[in-house]
C-alpha cells in the first residue's frame, strides 16, 4: 500500500512534465481552425450600403464560385490599420476580398472605410458578433481563405504582412485559381 501511495504523485508529476514538455513544442500562435477544408457557415448579413463600394450585403453564397478572400474587421480595431494597405494591394492585384464588420456600429464602419479606402467587393455587418462566432473568430483582424466551392482552405489570424501575402496566401489563391 506504502508503494502505491508513494508512486502516484511521481507518476502523476511525469505526466504532467510530458504534457507541458509537448506543449512548449507547439507554436503558440497556431489556433488550428475547426472550418479547414469544410464549408462556411451559412450566413446572409446587411451590407454596409453607404460604405464606397459597400453593396447590398453578405451572404456564404456570395462566396462561392471563385477563391476568395473574407476579411473580418472593425473600425475599433488597433491592428486593422496595418493590415489594410495589404488588403487595398490584394484587391488591386484582382483577388477578390470581402469584409465583415464584427461587433460594430455600421456608421462607424462605414466612417473607417471613408478613412482608409474600401479594398472590399462586398462589406457588411455583423453588429452581434453572431457570425464571426460560428467561423471561429476570436479577434481581429482574422482572414479566411474560400475556395470556389465556399469550403474554407486557410485562416490568417491577425493582420496579413506583405511578406505573409507572397509566402502564403498569393502561392495558396493561385493555387485555388488553377483548381477552379
Amino acid at each position: 500500500m506504502n508503494r502505491i501511495v508513494f508512486l502516484a504523485p511521481v507518476i502523476a508529476f511525469i505526466a504532467l512534465v510530458g504534457f507541458f514538455g509537448i506543449g512548449l513544442t507547439k507554436d503558440p500562435k497556431e489556433l488550428p481552425s475547426q472550418l479547414i477544408d469544410r464549408p462556411l457557415p451559412t450566413f446572409d448579413l446587411p451590407g454596409i450600403a453607404a460604405a464606397p463600394g459597400g453593396g447590398p450585403g453578405l451572404a456564404s453564397v456570395t462566396l462561392k464560385g471563385e477563391p476568395a478572400l473574407l476579411n473580418i474587421f472593425a473600425s475599433w480595431c488597433a491592428a486593422c490599420p496595418q493590415e489594410h494597405p495589404v488588403l487595398t494591394r490584394i484587391s488591386a492585384e484582382g483577388f477578390p476580398v470581402y469584409g465583415i464588420a464584427w461587433k460594430d456600429k455600421p456608421q462607424d464602419s462605414r466612417d473607417w472605410l471613408t478613412k482608409w479606402g474600401n479594398p472590399y467587393r462586398a462589406t457588411a455587418a455583423d453588429e452581434n458578433g453572431r457570425t464571426a462566432i460560428d467561423l471561429g473568430v476570436t479577434g481581429v483582424p482574422e482572414t479566411f481563405i474560400v475556395d470556389k466551392a465556399g469550403r474554407v482552405r486557410f485562416k490568417q489570424i491577425g493582420p496579413i504582412s506583405p511578406e505573409q501575402w507572397e509566402a502564403t496566401i498569393k502561392p495558396l489563391m493561385a493555387k485555388l485559381r488553377a483548381e477552379a
